[in-house]
């Protein structure tokens, strides 16, 4: 993961300040800018994302049987 603005740091900042959060992640799959993803969170917030995205892994793969 890098630091600094990626293609689409602008909507993830748009999302972080409407949901008023300390963090937050967007993932694009065939956007206007192609696929990406973007992450914005302090370092205590971040440090929780490995254990929310195996969560929704697991979500995303019982829903598709």
């Amino acid at each position: 993961m890098s630091n600094g603005a990626g293609k689409y740091d602008h909507l993830c900042t748009e999302v972080r300040t409407k949901a008023e959060s300390k963090g937050a992640i967007i993932i694009v799959l065939g956007g206007n800018l192609g696929s990406g993803f973007s992450v914005q969170a302090d370092i205590d917030t971040l440090s929780q994302l490995p254990d929310m995205l195996e969560t929704i892994a697991k979500q995303i793969r019982q829903s598709a049987h």
